[in-house]
């Protein structure tokens, strides 16, 4: 009888910890990104011509990408505190393709969190004087 509760309490364990896990490649995916918008990770950006093979756009740097209603937004660090937004817009004979320079280290197991002081306490403005 001991042998059933240990094994049924084994297996609710299992099945526990196993659903708490994801996989460890969208772990670090995510990492990845995450340190991409922080713009820690060097890119390459290529929008290439699928039908004249040439280059339509190229950019090289510290660039978070994402898609917005079809279009490629890339917003690139050029130095510090200025930053710029590129915009490649949806085409049929377009093909974007955005590279990884360098490897970068990150952890299946790296939780970062930043808070910023203004965007949790409200601007207060004290004045003094006589009432």
């Amino acid at each position: 009888m001991k042998k059933a509760i240990i094994a049924g309490l084994l297996a609710i364990g299992a099945v526990f910890g196993l659903s708490a896990c994801g996989s460890d490649a969208k772990t670090v995916s995510e990492n990845i990104s995450k340190e991409a918008d922080s713009f820690n990770v060097q890119r390459k950006i290529t929008v290439l011509n699928t039908r004249t093979e040439k280059f339509m756009f190229y950019a090289e740097g510290r660039c978070s990408v994402e898609r917005d209603n079809g279009w490629l937004v890339a917003i690139c660090a050029h130095a510090p505190n200025e930053y710029r937004k590129h915009l490649i817009g949806p085409a049929t004979d377009a093909f974007p393709l955005v590279e990884q320079l360098a490897p970068i280290d990150v952890s299946r197991y790296h939780t970062l969190i930043v808070m910023r002081p203004e965007g949790i306490i409200p601007d207060l403005q004290l004045r003094g004087g006589k009432q």
